[in-house]
């Protein structure tokens, strides 16, 4: 099991692709706390994860990550539970958009901001800190976005904090390799989440087709890498960005083609 005594924190851990890998890394040994801003839903994911045969492989935590308090708090509850931290999983977010003419900036910019920006940035110097104490070591994943690498529709403030995303993993690697710690972030596609898969099988099937095989990425095939990125086996990815994104950001739009 590549994650064999691992210690995690995974942030928006009840859900999507955050659940996903809270799944994938039990099954490959690591300790989980399942950070989620809803702690029902977080105690339930930990409860299933136990009752499907690995008690005690998880904890439940309450975070908003919008604040840095409760980003400290996380953390020294990981702490308290498992007795370290080696591998923070940046991933909660929340997403929303309209035409920027139409922003109104307390609804349509600033909470985006706080928590798919500052979040991220909050579990970096958290955790950094925590690595730093604990003696050096440590690996930061980040979900960033294809929208942090190029424009898109109805997206001006979220592409704005998953390009920050980007940015934040660049320094962190810069600055913390010192202290041994590894940074790096990925960008999903058009993923299989709640929040996609509540849309219509019209507006999901354009989603798809937006990607190279024409089909939804599963939260479990994130998962995968992320597991790998965490794991000593990519002990030479620092600092940079993987795309997780079939394909999405090699090609425009799907064309009919000419009869010769």
């Amino acid at each position: 099991m590549r994650l064999e005594g691992k210690i995690a924190i995974i942030t928006g851990g009840a859900s999507g692709i955050g659940l996903a890998t809270v799944q994938k890394f039990v099954r490959e040994g690591a300790k989980v706390l399942i950070a989620d801003i809803s702690l029902e839903r977080a105690q339930h994911a930990s409860d299933e994860i136990a009752a499907a045969g690995f008690d005690g492989a998880t904890a439940a935590c309450q975070v908003d990550v919008s604040v840095f308090a409760e980003v400290e708090a996380m953390v020294a509850r990981a702490v308290e539970v498992f007795g370290r931290v080696d591998v923070i999983f940046n991933n909660a977010g929340i997403a929303g958009g309209r035409p920027l003419l139409e922003h109104e900036p307390e609804k349509d910019y600033a909470p985006i901001l706080r928590v798919d920006q500052d979040g991220v940035y909050y579990g970096i110097l958290a955790a950094g800190r925590q690595f730093k104490k604990q003696g050096g070591g440590g690996v930061i994943i980040s979900t960033s976005s294809i929208y942090g690498e190029q424009a898109a529709e109805l997206s001006f403030t979220y592409s704005a904090a998953k390009a920050a995303v980007i940015s934040f993993t660049r320094s962190a690697a810069y600055e913390l390799a010192e202290h041994g710690v590894r940074a790096v972030a990925i960008t999903p596609g058009r993923v299989g989440t709640p929040i996609i898969n509540q849309f219509s099988d019209e507006l999901k099937a354009t989603f798809a087709a937006e990607q190279v095989r024409n089909k939804l990425t599963r939260p479990e095939e994130i998962a995968d890498v992320v597991a790998f990125l965490a794991s000593d086996e990519a002990n030479a990815i620092n600092g940079t960005v993987v795309s997780v994104d079939d394909g999405y950001s090699v090609f425009k739009q799907r064309l009919d083609l000419p009869v010769f």
